[in-house]
């Protein structure tokens, strides 16, 4: 899954930069909520940039929990590149008030049982959030990931977080993007499991957020008091070029892999080639 490919005319380097642009996971809502869809996965080669010119980087904040079983989670934020934007991952249903549906995303987030249906996800960057079940059992859905949509209830089991994608621009491979698992309830609904690379386990009466500079989605709770929903994880940029950078801030972690310098951020900054 890659995103556009940048041309500057004059002053750019030959090769350009490779990128890894994840934004944050959606949080999830309360009482029975879905799974935090995954932040938006956007990544591709040749990236043309110009020397002397300073590139924005923003790194996106995971979308906050939802207070209560009438809130839903919140959206994760932007995760931003120069000119690529990867779209922060949709917050998931809560359970009570006629906010069952999730929100659209990056990924989108699970519905809350009863009867909330999954969002969409933003094309080239993830997957839809699955369906949760009727009144009974009150399995919610899964949160979509980068690579899988979140899987819809089955039964008493709440739907599973959609898978991440793998990305070897460290020189290591890492996934990242997972959606969160659907939340469990006291009438027997179990859990769901947060999908690969990221994203928080559903449970009750508590599932986990998702993981912080993974993009995952939350995992959802059950409705056990205080009916609030989980945070979902934060995201990150990661940029590769054969050229070192003329500077940088914001700190980010400076590697080296196959004769590459590689620059990872968890925060804002910018870079100058």
């Amino acid at each position: 899954m890659s995103g556009i490919m940048l041309n500057v005319i004059g002053g750019s380097f030959g090769g350009g930069v490779s990128y890894l642009v994840v934004a944050g996971g959606g949080g999830s809502g309360g009482d029975r909520g879905g799974g935090g869809g995954a932040g938006g996965f956007r990544t591709a080669t040749g990236f043309a940039v110009t020397s002397g010119v300073a590139l924005t980087v923003t790194v996106g904040a995971g979308g906050i929990a939802g207070a209560n079983q009438n809130t839903k989670g919140g959206d994760g934020n932007n995760s931003v590149f120069s000119t690529i934007t990867s779209t922060g991952g949709g917050g998931s249903g809560a359970g009570s008030g006629g906010n069952q549906t999730g929100r659209s995303g990056g990924s989108g987030g699970g519905g809350a049982a009863p009867d909330g249906a999954g969002a969409s996800g933003t094309s080239g960057q993830g997957n839809a959030g699955g369906l949760a079940g009727p009144a009974g059992f009150y399995a919610a859905g899964g949160g979509g990931g980068a690579s899988a949509v979140g899987a819809d209830f089955s039964g008493a089991n709440s739907g599973n977080g959609g898978d991440g994608i793998a990305s070897s621009i460290t020189g290591s491979s890492v996934t990242y993007a997972g959606g969160g698992g659907g939340g469990g309830s006291s009438q027997g609904a179990i859990g769901g499991t947060g999908g690969a690379g990221g994203g928080g386990n559903g449970g009750h009466p508590a599932g986990t957020a998702g993981t912080a500079n993974t993009g995952g989605g939350a995992g959802g709770n059950g409705n056990a008091s205080p009916l609030a929903g989980n945070a979902g994880g934060s995201g990150i940029v990661i940029l590769s070029s054969a050229v070192a950078a003329a500077s940088t801030t914001g700190s980010p972690t400076v590697t080296t892999s196959g004769g590459n310098t590689i620059y990872t951020f968890t925060g804002n900054g910018t870079i100058t080639f």
